[in-house]
């Protein structure tokens, strides 16, 4: 009998949410970056198996908003949440419990909704801490399962799927056996493109960057992209693109490489910086980069 169902993977930012679910698919869907808050979409990941139709949902970290942005991205977390029908709640073993796991535990309790916990980061803590951790969460709420795991090397991430999917019901698949996500290759791009500059770029700069691609055209032998990449200030643009432009060019090899083996194709792409001015603060700008509500 087939089995589908929704799983949302909550939690903190930077706790390893999207480095677990491209584990658990053996394939990179969605960009990680050391830096926090580095998912702003909700990103489908889907897993089809035997008889079974995991569609994961990886969310925004859940934070204390600070502009408009950050209203979005912790509504698009909170949202994804009441739609799953399990929710995979993923905390950082060597951190104590903080408000963010604290309301995430309220709404499954008032839900019912089934969870599983993964413990992740367990390289960097000895089994002294995890068992402490372990403890500390069995009292505050009576979880399916909890799986010590570390999703950088993946350690254990097997289990925290068996785990899902002993939470599935039975129907139905949703998508395609061969499908992998629902991202339009257009968004796909746009997240590379964004996480190289996530991952050269220092301090507050990369927070206050979007990506837009204004040009996506598939010549068979070759994919042409332009993309448009705008930051909050003038003196942000100077950084970004570097001293004549090397820092602008750095980006755009790391991002080309990774589009050709998304792609299997040679991808030629053309990079250009705009400033849009405090454009996290303005719900029509945070709307216009794609950052929208699902209705």
């Amino acid at each position: 009998m087939k089995k589908a169902g929704y799983i949302a993977i909550v939690g903190r930012p930077n706790v390893g949410k999207s480095t677990l679910l491209n584990a658990l698919l053996g394939e990179k869907v969605a960009i990680v970056s050391a830096k926090p808050q580095t998912t702003r979409n909700r990103i489908l990941g889907i897993l089809t198996q035997g008889e079974t139709q995991f569609i994961f949902v990886d969310t925004p970290g859940i934070h204390r908003p600070q502009n408009r942005l950050g209203d979005y991205m912790v509504e698009a977390a909170k949202s994804s949440m009441l739609e799953a029908d399990v929710v995979v709640l993923m905390a950082d073993v060597g951190r104590p419990i903080s408000s963010v796991e604290e309301n995430v535990i309220t709404y499954l309790k008032q839900s019912g909704t089934p969870c599983v916990l993964a413990l992740n980061k367990t390289d960097l803590v000895d089994g002294a801490a995890v068992a402490e951790a372990i403890k500390s969460y069995a009292e505050k709420h009576d979880f399916e399962a909890v799986v010590p795991t570390c999703a950088k090397n993946g350690k254990l991430v097997s289990a925290v799927l068996a785990e899902c999917e002993k939470l599935l019901g039975e129907g139905e698949w949703f998508f395609p056996e061969d499908m992998m996500t629902d991202q339009p290759e257009r968004q796909m791009a746009a997240e590379i493109i964004r996480e190289k500059l996530l991952r050269t770029l220092n301090k507050e700069v990369p927070h206050g960057v979007a990506v837009v691609i204004e040009e996506f055209k598939d010549e068979k032998s070759l994919i042409r992209i332009r993309a448009e990449i705008f930051c909050e200030k003038a003196s942000h643009k100077g950084i970004i693109v570097g001293k004549g432009g090397a820092e602008l060019k750095r980006v755009g090899t790391y991002a080309r490489e990774d589009l050709e083996k998304l792609f299997g194709t040679k991808v030629f792409l053309d990079l250009w910086v705009k400033v849009k001015e405090n454009w996290r603060e303005s719900a029509a700008a945070v709307g216009n980069f794609g950052y929208r509500e699902e209705k």
